[in-house]
């Protein structure tokens, strides 16, 4: 025997404040108490002729209010067409000897308290209610208010038109209605409805975390494959360290078009696809920050092979590779490298990958013992 259970069950799992009222449902006493359900035993006796053929089982279920105990009578539907004993009008055909009765009532068109009031207020001694047509067998423990004296029982369809079938051919039906068996249903629809609501909740955040560590994860990658293409770009870029005599630093040469500065002995510069050159450590994260060349704009990572989306943005590009590219620098650190003291000769060796400190020409021209002659260690890359 199925028991079906009433109430609306909403699932709003985006809600926030719903699975709060979950936790109040949960925490309160009438939540989580138990609710007991009693199953009825129905022996219903056909008199058909001389014959009588009987029928027991445990096909219905008690009220929430109804008193549990025996009952006995003839089975009496309501008079007319409408079956349902809404109106308070309604009226029954009494037996003749006047036995006691149980009225045989059609769920629906009213609350349940309004059929057993009419039925109760006729003089019947219980109720039987079956369920809406459609729903086989099924029932469920009906709430209504309590009627002393009154047994409740509900029934199925398919069994209570059976029955009114056999009254409304003439068929004399008695039933005996005894107490059955004691169910205990934890679940009720509050507590349903709070696990359907925490479920629904917990399964949208972890699908939301596995997404985001998803998408984190495919970044990564991405981010991985443009640091090694950036890097073995730059490493195609031409690098050379200037010296005494060099065109680059004479007095009619042109200054760096992102420092404004002047071209140095010992200055290290790139040169770019474009055939324009500049201080390295200002071309370098001009060129992550913008990627085009300053003078002509042509796009140097397009050039290099590098496709760049838009989303990834100049400061996080630069922010990647300042610890992938030892030559990028921000203009602030190079200009706090332009203050750090000369170096020797005997301590200048060109390294295409370290960053020479850009020194003061006169001082590195002029040092004691030095002649006017490029130092050693220098050579053209």
């Amino acid at each position: 025997m199925n028991l079906l259970q009433t109430g609306a069950w909403r699932n709003n799992a985006a809600s926030s404040w719903l699975l709060k009222l979950g936790f109040i449902w949960l925490l309160t006493e009438n939540c989580c108490s138990a609710s007991a359900v009693w199953t009825a035993y129905m022996n219903i006796s056909f008199h058909v002729g001389n014959r009588m053929l009987s029928e027991l089982g445990e096909t219905g279920v008690f009220g929430r209010s109804s008193i549990l105990k025996r009952v006995a009578g003839v089975v009496v539907p309501p008079e007319g067409k409408t079956q349902s004993a809404c109106d308070p009008n309604t009226s029954f055909i009494l037996p003749k000897n006047k036995e006691p009765w149980i009225a045989l009532i059609e769920r629906g068109g009213c609350a349940f308290t309004q059929k057993i009031k009419v039925a109760s207020e006729n003089g019947a001694r219980g109720v039987i209610i079956y369920n809406f047509p459609g729903t086989g067998n099924q029932v469920f423990p009906m709430s209504h208010q309590a009627f002393e004296d009154t047994v409740v029982v509900m029934i199925g369809n398919l069994k209570g038109m059976e029955i009114l079938h056999l009254i409304q051919k003439g068929v004399y039906v008695t039933v005996m209605v005894e107490v059955g068996r004691r169910h205990i249903i934890w679940l009720n629809h509050y507590f349903v409805s709070f696990m359907i609501v925490t479920t629904a909740t917990l399964a949208y955040f972890t699908f939301y975390h596995i997404r985001r560590l998803w998408v984190a994860r495919i970044a990564n990658r991405r981010w991985k494959r443009l640091t090694r293409e950036i890097k073995k770009a730059f490493s195609q870029l031409q690098v050379r360290v200037l010296k005494e005599g060099d065109e680059e630093v004479s007095a009619n040469a042109d200054n760096c078009v992102i420092c404004f500065e002047p071209y140095k002995p010992n200055d290290t510069i790139r040169i770019l696809t474009c055939n324009h050159f500049f201080h390295k450590n200002c071309i370098d994260p001009w060129i992550l920050a913008h990627g085009t060349c300053p003078m002509c704009k042509c796009d140097i990572l397009k050039a290099l092979g590098i496709q760049v989306d838009i989303e990834d943005g100049a400061d996080s590009l630069q922010v990647l590779m300042s610890n992938e590219l030892p030559g990028t620098f921000s203009p602030l650190e190079e200009d706090t490298s332009d203050e750090l003291p000369p170096e020797t000769a005997s301590s200048k060796v060109t390294h295409v990958e370290e960053h020479p400190a850009s020194a003061n020409a006169d001082s590195q021209a002029l040092g004691a013992g030095e002649t006017d002659s490029p130092p050693l260690g220098q050579r053209d890359l």
